[in-house]
C-alpha cells in the first residue's frame, strides 16, 4: 500500500493537469506556453532526475530516499497549490518532478526487496490493475475536484489531493518498510552526468514550447541545435567515466544492441504521441468546445477505459503473440486516430461528446494493448548484468518522451488556432454574421466596418501571447446599435475560435497519427519475445535498484 500510494501520486500528477489547465490559466492568467511548461516541466524533471534518484537509493537505502521523496514532494504540492502566478507554479512543478524522481525509483526497488523471486510476479499481478485503474480514474478525479471547488480551492485542489496519500504513505511506510542498507555506500554521485543531461534536455525542449508565441527567433534554432553537442558531451563524459571504472549516470554499454537502441526510440515517439494528443483534446474539450472539466474528463474516460481493457488484454496473449502484440495495439491505435479524424473533420461546429466516444474508447484500447509488454519487449535482447541501467534509461526516455510530445503538439495546436482564424472567419463565421446584422436592421456600411473590426479583431487575439490581454483592434471596433447585432457579433467570434480549435486538434491528431506510423516501423527492430527471466532475482545489489518492472510507471 505504500508503494502504490506513493505511485499514485506521481500518476495522478502526471495527468492532472491536462483537464485542469484552462481552470489553471483563468485564475492565474499567462499564455499558451505557459500551460505547456506546467505540464512539461513535470516530466522533464522527472526525466532528468530518475536516474540520480535510483542512485541515490543505493548510496543511502531505499527506504529513506523513498521518505525524502514523499515530503518534497508533497510539500511541492502545497507549493503548486498556493502558487499565485504561472511562473510560481511552473517552478513547483518541477521541483515537485524532482522530487518524484527521487520517490518513483525506490518504490519498484523495495518491491524487489520485500518478495522473492517466486512471489515477486503475484506482486505485480495486483499492482499492475490498480495502476490501471487509477489512470482511468485519475482524469475524471481531476474534473471532479475542479469543479467541485471544495473548500473554495478550485483547481488548487488536485495538488492538494496529495496530502492525505502523502500522509498516509509516510506513516505506513515509516512502520512496515524495512530498513535495508545501503548498497553503493561508496558510491560517488556522477553530478556533471546529471548536469550535462538537465541542460541539454532543457535546451531541447526549451526552444520547441517558447519558439510560437516569440515568432521562432534566431536563438531558438540555435538554441535547440546547440543542445546535440551538449548531449553528445554528456554521452562522452559517461564513456569516459566508465573507462575510469568510476559508476555513470547511464551504461551507454546497453545501446550496442540494436534492438535496444530502437527501443528507446520506439518508446519515445509513442509516450510523445500519446501525451501529447491526451493535452491537445483536453485543451480542445474545453477551450474548443467549452466543456467543463467534469464533462471533458468523463468524454476522455472512454479513452482510459479502453485502455485498461487493452491492458488486461493484452496481459493475457502477450506470451504467445510476443512482439506482434505492439503492432496489434498501434493499428488499433491508428484506426481510433483515423475515427477521431473524421469526426472532427465531419463534425464542424455541431460537434458533441457522443461523437468523440467511440474513436477515443479504440484509440484508449490499442494504447492499453501495448502498456503492459512495452518495456519487456525492448529489453529483451538485454543482457542481464546490463538490464538494471537499461530499465532506467528507458523510463527517462519515457519521461523525456513525453516532454518532447508536449511541447512539439501543444505548439502546433495553439499554432493552427492562430493561423487559422482568418480563413474560418472570411469562409463560415462572416457570410452567417452579415446575414444576421440584416435580419437586425443593421445598415450595409455599418455591417462592413463591423465584419472587418472584427475580422481583425479575432486575428489579433488568437496569436495574441498573453490571451487574457484583449487587443487594441477589439476595443476600437464600432460598438454594434444592438442587442441582436451584439450577439451576432459575439457568435461570431465564438463560431471562429471553434472552427479554429477544430482544425488545430485535426491537425495534432494527424501528427500524431504520423508517430503511431514511425513507431510502428521501429517495432520491427525489436526482439520478438519479452525476457524471459523479467522476474527473476537480479545478479547484485546495484543492479536491483533499478531493475523493476518499468511498464508500470
Amino acid at each position: 500500500m505504500v508503494v502504490l500510494a506513493a505511485t499514485l501520486m506521481n500518476l495522478l500528477d502526471s495527468s492532472v493537469v491536462g483537464v485542469a489547465a484552462p481552470a489553471i490559466r483563468e485564475d492565474l492568467g499567462g499564455s499558451y506556453s505557459n500551460l505547456q511548461w506546467i505540464a512539461a516541466g513535470y516530466t522533464l524533471a522527472l526525466a532528468v532526475g530518475l536516474l540520480t534518484g535510483a542512485r541515490l537509493g543505493d548510496m543511502y537505502g531505499r527506504k529513506a530516499m523513498l521518505m525524502v521523496g514523499i515530503v518534497g514532494f508533497v510539500a511541492l504540492s502545497v507549493g503548486c497549490a498556493v502558487a499565485w502566478s504561472p511562473e510560481t507554479l511552473i517552478l513547483a512543478r518541477v521541483l515537485q518532478g524532482l522530487f518524484g524522481a527521487l520517490m518513483v525509483p525506490q518504490t519498484f526497488g523495495l518491491l524487489r526487496d520485500l518478495f522473492p523471486p517466486a512471489e515477486i510476479g503475484k506482486a505485480f499481478m495486483v499492482f499492475g490493475p490498480a495502476i490501471g485503474l487509477s489512470t482511468v480514474l485519475g482524469p475524471i478525479v481531476a474534473g471532479l475536484l475542479v469543479d467541485g471547488d471544495l473548500f473554495g480551492t478550485g483547481w488548487r485542489m488536485i495538488f492538494l489531493i496529495n496530502i492525505p496519500l502523502g500522509a498516509f504513505a509516510l506513516f505506513m511506510g515509516w512502520k512496515v518498510l524495512p530498513k535495508v542498507a545501503p548498497s553503493a555506500a561508496h558510491t560517488r554521485l556522477d553530478v556533471v552526468g546529471m548536469l550535462l543531461a538537465g541542460v541539454g534536455t532543457f535546451m531541447l525542449v526549451h526552444p520547441l514550447v517558447q519558439g510560437r508565441e516569440l515568432g521562432w527567433p534566431l536563438w531558438t534554432l540555435v538554441e535547440c541545435a546547440a543542445s546535440l553537442p551538449v548531449l553528445a558531451a554528456f554521452a562522452v563524459y559517461q564513456v569516459r567515466r566508465t573507462a575510469a571504472g568510476k559508476v555513470p549516470l547511464v551504461e551507454l554499454g546497453v545501446f550496442k544492441h540494436r534492438s535496444y537502441a530502437s527501443g528507446v526510440g520506439f518508446v519515445m515517439v509513442f509516450f510523445g504521441a500519446i501525451v501529447g494528443i491526451s493535452m491537445a483534446i483536453g485543451l480542445f474539450l474545453q477551450m474548443g468546445l467549452g466543456y467543463s472539466p467534469t464533462k471533458a474528463s468523463v468524454t476522455m474516460g472512454a479513452w482510459a477505459m479502453g485502455a485498461f481493457v487493452g491492458s488486461g488484454f493484452s496481459g493475457a496473449v502477450m506470451g504467445k503473440l510476443g512482439r506482434r502484440i505492439l503492432h496489434i495495439g498501434l493499428a488499433v491505435m491508428a484506426v481510433g486516430l483515423a475515427g477521431l479524424y473524421l469526426v472532427f473533420d465531419h463534425g464542424g461546429a455541431g460537434l458533441g461528446a457522443g461523437d468523440l466516444i467511440a474513436p477515443l474508447a479504440v484509440f484508449g484500447l490499442g494504447m492499453g494493448m501495448i502498456f503492459v509488454p512495452v518495456f519487456d519487449i525492448i529489453m529483451g535482447d538485454v543482457e542481464d548484468h546490463e538490464v538494471g541501467s537499461a530499465s532506467g534509461a528507458l523510463e527517462s526516455c519515457q519521461q523525456l518522451g513525453a516532454s518532447l510530445g508536449i511541447a512539439i503538439l501543444g505548439t502546433v495546436f495553439f499554432g493552427v488556432i492562430g493561423a487559422q482564424a482568418t480563413h474560418n472567419f472570411d469562409d463560415s463565421a462572416a457570410p452567417r454574421l452579415r446575414a444576421e446584422l440584416s435580419v437586425a436592421g443593421v445598415a450595409p456600411g455599418t455591417q462592413d466596418a463591423l465584419v472587418a473590426g472584427l475580422r481583425t479583431c479575432v486575428d489579433d487575439r488568437e496569436n495574441a501571447v498573453d490571451p487574457d490581454k484583449l487587443p487594441a483592434s477589439c476595443t476600437s471596433m464600432p460598438a454594434p446599435s444592438s442587442p441582436a447585432a451584439a450577439n451576432a457579433v459575439t457568435k461570431a467570434g465564438l463560431d471562429t475560435h471553434k472552427l479554429s480549435s477544430i482544425d488545430a486538434v485535426k491537425r495534432t491528431t494527424l501528427l500524431s497519427l504520423g508517430l503511431t506510423a514511425v513507431a510502428f516501423a521501429l517495432g520491427f527492430l525489436l526482439p520478438r519475445r519479452a525476457r524471459e527471466n523479467q522476474h527473476a532475482a537480479p545478479e547484485s545489489a546495484a543492479d536491483s535498484a533499478e531493475d523493476r518492472e518499468p511498464a508500470l510507471v
